[in-house]
């Protein structure tokens, strides 16, 4: 079975700072796209289109890890800790809101015994 962690990171500027934003995730991508069990890191924009006309956060990572360890391992660099101190927590940052979720491609509890 497969121990992939999806995460879906979604980030909202502040007013007239989408660019910027946009730029700045761009530049996490290379350092994390070289670390050990990342298999995709693409940081991408909502775009419209009448087929999917869905809400969203204008800027959105789609990541793929190997595993648990090299996902957390990956939050815990200090590029991507500096990143959320200084641009989601840090009052002069330039993300307004954000949300980050991890997903499994696994049933829930596929790995139960059987009783």
């Amino acid at each position: 079975m497969s121990q992939k962690i999806y995460c879906i990171a979604m980030f909202k500027a502040k007013p007239g700072k989408t660019d910027d934003l946009f730029k700045i995730l761009q530049s996490l991508e290379p350092n994390s796209q070289r670390e050990d069990g990342c298999i995709q890191y693409l940081v991408t924009r909502h775009i419209e289109n009448d087929f999917a006309p869905g809400t969203s956060f204008p800027i959105v990572f789609n990541e793929v890890w190997r595993d648990k360890a090299a996902f957390e391992a990956h939050c815990q660099r200090t590029e991507i800790v500096e990143f959320f101190e200084n641009q989601c927590v840090a009052e002069t940052g330039l993300v307004e809101d954000y949300n980050v979720c991890v997903y499994s491609d696994q049933p829930e509890n596929y790995d139960a015994p059987k009783l």
